[in-house]
């Protein structure tokens, strides 16, 4: 002759019910959207200066920094017909491969200009691995209200560097 016990038949109920009034924990994706923490990193923007310059002036610092080796800068000179960075150069090639980035945020901390910032976007998929590669113009911010688009034409030997606090070189 067997007992019955009903006790762990009605906890598994009584856990069923619980749930079944509780606040779901899974969003309804894509209408609704997580909040990410302040210090989330998600995908690179080129910052540029109220002005419109671009900040980054192609020293490369922040490939050299970057432990996945997803990071390729090439630079070029900038003249006074074709200006893109209040520096001497700029970077004429920008390449990231978001495939091979791990987005630890070492670019950011190397850039000497502050020209690399990885932002809030983490909705990033691709069907094809050429279109993980995100190119200079893909990274680059809009123009500034107020600033003018690169390549900007400066007079010759003058040029505003846009930063209130640096002092006149002459």
């Amino acid at each position: 002759m067997s007992i019955y016990n009903p006790l762990p038949i009605l906890k598994g109920l009584w856990t069923t019910l619980k749930s079944v009034v509780e606040r779901p924990v899974t969003l309804q994706y894509p209408e609704e959207k997580r909040v990410m923490v302040e210090r989330f990193k998600g995908r690179h923007h080129l910052r540029r200066y109220d002005n419109g310059l671009e900040k980054c002036i192609g020293c490369a610092l922040c490939a050299a920094a970057c432990p996945a080796d997803a990071i390729f800068v090439e630079a070029s000179e900038n003249t006074d017909d074709v200006r893109f960075s209040p520096g001497e150069r700029y970077s004429s090639t920008y390449e990231i491969n978001l495939m091979r980035c791990i987005y630890c945020g070492y670019c950011e901390d190397a850039c000497p200009t502050q020209a690399i910032e990885l932002g809030k976007d983490y909705e990033l998929s691709y069907t094809e691995k050429r279109n993980s590669i995100i190119t200079r113009e893909g990274l680059l911010d809009q123009v500034p209200d107020g600033g003018a688009p690169t390549p900007q034409k400066v007079e010759p030997g003058k040029f505003d560097r846009s930063i209130p606090d640096m002092p006149d070189p002459k």
